[in-house]
């Protein structure tokens, strides 16, 4: 049976990656990689997460086995630990003004997040696995680049479609000349069950909270990366951290920064007190980098319902990395490209190269190279809806995340009526999900509740 993201034998080169973006001696590293070599084994990582073919008893087995032994070097980091109280203790004593001082948030705020990030999301979801190139293949050829709306099939080349096919998956519903609300996607399901566990726990959430949630409301098949490796150990009985580091290679992938959004609305201005939510529910599936991920774009959303530019979103979100972590640093050059984007003194397509040369080799769903396009996205044009979400996509890493987490903040910043209503019509006011409670949410109504979580003013 061929489980994507899940097979021993397709972890372990992910493994091998993940050790070395953590700065692991390659005289630790190496001789491990080699018995597995000598065995039989891949040391590259399949781009669907799972290799072709079936591999041989013995050498899942001997996979189980690797995964063990490189697992005892997953080990502390002064620079980027895992722990509250370790975390803090390298943040700035004033994170935040606090919420005694933010004015109450005002109802078209909250409702431009929700459509933001629906529509960012979905402008990226047909080319998400598609490099930028193609991206840019099938706009221009489209009459779409630089991109002002949603993809079309229409007019689209064939011989541009074979080159570049459309996420099968996602393609049918999320074209313009299909669009019929808001379709299903994971980048929306994780908000929609933020927003029902936060309303039934609020302040005292728990990360086995979020645990029980996650058994009790998503299917398996609706998670991936490194939810899907912490929904394996939550049902193996494992206990936290343990299920974010057990067989784990993705954990500092994107799937946390993608759960962020809710908990930073229901804390606007306060960054500490979303930095903390957020912490909350990654470290169920994630480390270092995965987690300061979701804590610095709960950050972003909390800042956003109450800034009055990117630029003091920007500089709230830094309060709550670490200084000297890597997502530090590639948060830093990506406001430093998009500041030079800005000016004038770089074009997208240069802006786009620096980005790209900085992460060369990197998966398209870490946590660290999507942050950065993020950054750079929100630095260049954060008060420019279309342009915002237009270049998160054009980037060609994890489209529909990071079209998603921008729209989110943009659309925080703005307001509803900052979007455009090209953007927000083609919504139709919904939200299609396999969560609980019917096959569809009210945009408006999504938002009407997080105003209420949030303490705010219609």
């Amino acid at each position: 049976m061929r489980l994507t993201w899940a097979q021993p034998e397709d972890l372990v080169p992910a493994e091998l990656a993940a050790l070395r973006e953590q700065g692991v001696a390659e005289s630790d590293i190496a001789p491990i990689e080699q018995r597995w070599a000598d065995a039989g084994g891949s040391t590259r990582l399949a781009p669907s997460g799972a290799s072709a073919t079936p591999a041989a008893p013995e050498v899942r087995a001997l996979a189980r086995a690797v995964l063990d032994e490189l697992q005892t070097l997953q080990t502390p980091s002064a620079d980027e630990p895992d722990e509250w109280a370790d975390i803090v203790a390298l943040l700035p004593d004033e994170a935040s003004p606090g919420p005694a001082s933010v004015a109450p948030v005002a109802f078209e705020r909250v409702h431009g997040a929700w459509l933001g990030r629906s529509a960012g999301c979905l402008l990226g979801k047909p080319v998400e696995k598609i490099p930028r190139e193609g991206i840019e293949q099938i706009a221009r050829a489209t009459g779409n680049w630089p991109i002002q709306t949603y993809f079309t099939a229409l007019g689209l080349p064939q011989e541009v479609a074979q080159r570049w096919p459309w996420n099968r998956r996602s393609a049918p519903t999320s074209l313009l000349e299909n669009i019929d609300g808001m379709p299903e996607d994971d980048d929306l399901n994780f908000p929609i069950l933020a927003l029902d566990l936060l309303e039934a726990h609020g302040a005292s959430l728990t990360t086995e909270h979020v645990a029980e949630a996650w058994l009790g409301a998503l299917p398996a098949g609706r998670v991936f990366t490194a939810e899907r490796a912490a929904y394996r150990n939550i049902l193996d009985a494992r206990t936290v951290p343990d299920t974010a580091k057990h067989h784990n290679p993705f954990r500092e992938w994107i799937g946390a920064l993608i759960r962020a959004d809710v908990h930073g609305w229901a804390h606007p201005g306060d960054v500490r007190a979303a930095a903390a939510s957020a912490w909350t529910d990654a470290r169920l599936s994630h480390t270092r980098n995965g987690i300061y991920g979701e804590m610095w774009a709960a950050v972003l959303c909390s800042a956003s319902l109450v800034a009055g530019s990117a630029d003091e979103v920007l500089d709230a979100a830094d309060t709550v990395v670490p200084p000297a972590s890597r997502l530090a640093a590639a948060v830093r050059l990506g406001r430093e490209t998009g500041r030079t984007l800005a000016s004038g003194a770089l074009t997208v397509d240069s802006a786009l190269d620096t980005l790209h040369a900085a992460f060369e080799g990197m998966h398209w769903v870490h946590t660290l190279n999507n942050a950065a396009l993020t950054a750079c996205a929100l630095q260049a044009y954060g008060d420019d809806f279309g342009a915002a979400i237009a270049l998160a996509v054009a980037g060609g890493w994890d489209t529909d995340s990071v079209g998603a987490t921008v729209g989110s903040v943009v659309g925080g910043l703005v307001g509803a009526d900052g979007i455009g209503e090209a953007w927000t019509a083609p919504l139709k006011d919904r939200i299609a999900t396999s969560m609980p409670g019917g096959a569809e949410r009210s945009i408006r109504e999504l938002a009407e509740r997080t105003l209420h979580l949030s303490g705010g003013t219609s």
